[in-house]
């Protein structure tokens, strides 16, 4: 009876109770106690993971402390105990089994996912800090004085030049001539 627990027993505990029902008739009750580590397999989803990971539900956790009562004569219990046992350790096991691979995947899930939005994070602030990055010839051309300020023969802006005074080199930009409401070109 016992060699058929063992590997029901290398997982969690359990409480064995026998009590006498009228007259010869027995009760055999095998109860799984709980662990702690049952119920944290939620604890790993955390809020901002609840719509990308399902849970376990709590019927499944509920399944790995569930009884097992046989009621029968001492010889029947004796006979058929041992197999019947068997048969719920082998399913307790297995669902036990079940029961640690979706904690696990669970766990590689919210990995992933927390691993996916670090990534993303970082490439949101590389292309925040991309966007915010002037290239070289922009960062030049903001830092050259305007054509205008430095080139004695282009006009300052608003201004026209005639002809004759756009060609000479001598102009300068202290010396650029105006245009006046009369058409009138005046040099300073």
């Amino acid at each position: 009876m016992f060699t058929e627990l063992v590997p029901l027993l290398k997982v969690r505990a359990l409480t064995i109770t026998i009590a006498g029902i009228e007259g010869e008739r027995i009760r055999v009750n095998v109860v799984p106690h709980p662990r702690p580590e049952d119920k944290k397999v939620n604890e790993q989803i955390s809020y901002s993971h609840k719509n990308e990971v399902a849970s376990v539900p709590d019927e499944a956790v509920k399944a790995l402390t569930t009884p097992i009562s046989i009621t029968g004569t001492a010889e029947e219990i004796d006979e058929k105990f041992p197999g019947i046992l068997s048969d719920y350790v082998e399913s307790h096991v297995g669902l036990q089994n079940s029961f640690d691979r979706a904690s696990s995947e669970i766990s590689a899930a919210v990995k992933a996912i927390d691993e996916r939005n670090k990534t993303k994070a970082k490439d949101k602030q590389a292309k925040k800090d991309e966007k915010n990055k002037t290239p070289e010839s922009v960062a030049k051309k903001e830092d050259e004085l305007p054509l205008w300020w430095t080139n004695p023969s282009a006009p300052a802006p608003g201004t026209t030049q005639p002809a004759s005074t756009a060609a000479s080199p001598s102009a300068t930009p202290a010396q650029s001539t105006l245009v006046s409401e009369t058409a009138e070109v005046t040099q300073p």
